[in-house]
């Protein structure tokens, strides 16, 4: 008498194997999904919590992902982080819609009338993650790795994309993030946040004055999409001493024409200010 995993017909054991194996690459993602929010890192107990998993099953997904080098554990730290594969394929799917490539002469173009460094940069969730840059020739200039992450009302690259997300996504990211100081300068109640939102979609421009980093000034713009939609942001950033008060309402108009520039190359559409 065969038993009842001999009865199976091989299309129910190949449906169970696909299953299984679906059910780990779904985790799998979701561990790269959560590492990506943190990019600092987490540790394994605070993922397996995080992902409602139990650490042993966390830490056999974590050593697939590692041994294909899409993480990687920080051997002093001992928290998992996000390895360069990851980004790779990140950006991968963001050339293939061309925003970047298409912004890059853009950015190149800023730091020749500016002197400045110019960055280009998306949100995720509640955080702008930098993906182009144009160094400025400057000795004293500031440079932003790229995939490095800034929060939203704390950069002038978040604060640009910040203000235009529909009111429920903006409340959402609020409750969730929170607004937490980076420095004495940051943002850190939703009213002056929101006075300073509706004052970027008036002028077209966010100003970031020393809120991300003391001494750094940064101007920023948005690229909209053709439903109006954030898509991304340039900024331009330098030290406080090359960009004072004046020169960076100056530079604002400057990137936000730019920004304009791009949104229209990409058959995009810059919204009126509501």
């Amino acid at each position: 008498m065969k038993s009842s995993a001999e009865r199976r017909t091989p299309r129910d054991r190949k449906g169970k194997a696909s299953g299984g194996h679906s059910q780990s690459l779904v985790r799998g993602l979701n561990l790269l999904e959560r590492l990506a929010g943190h990019p600092g890192g987490l540790a394994l107990s605070e993922l397996a919590e995080q992902a409602d998993l139990a650490p042993s099953t966390t830490h056999r997904l974590l050593q697939a992902l590692q041994s294909q080098g899409f993480v990687t554990q920080d051997s002093e730290l001992g928290v998992w982080k996000i390895d360069v594969k990851t980004f790779r394929i990140g950006n991968s799917f963001l050339e293939a819609r061309d925003f970047v490539g298409t912004s890059r002469p853009f950015l190149r173009r800023l730091t020749e009338q500016t002197g400045e460094t110019a960055n280009l940069g998306i949100r995720d969730g509640g955080t702008a993650v930098f993906l182009a840059q144009s160094e400025s020739p400057q000795m004293m200039r500031m440079i932003t790795r790229l995939g490095s992450r800034a929060p939203l009302h704390a950069s002038g690259v978040g604060k640009a994309l910040m203000a235009w997300l529909p009111e429920d996504m903006l409340e959402r990211i609020l409750a969730e993030r929170g607004l937490s100081r980076v420095t004495e300068n940051t943002l850190h109640t939703p009213a002056t946040l929101r006075e300073e939102l509706a004052e970027i979609r008036h002028q077209g421009f966010a100003c970031d004055r020393e809120e991300h980093a003391i001494g750094l000034h940064c101007v920023a713009a948005c690229i909209h999409d053709e439903h109006g939609t954030p898509l991304a942001a340039i900024s331009v950033s330098g030290p406080v001493a090359r960009i004072p008060e004046a020169r960076l309402l100056e530079l604002g108009a400057l990137v936000r024409d730019t920004a304009a520039e791009i949104t229209s190359q990409l058959g995009g559409r810059t919204p009126e200010a509501w």
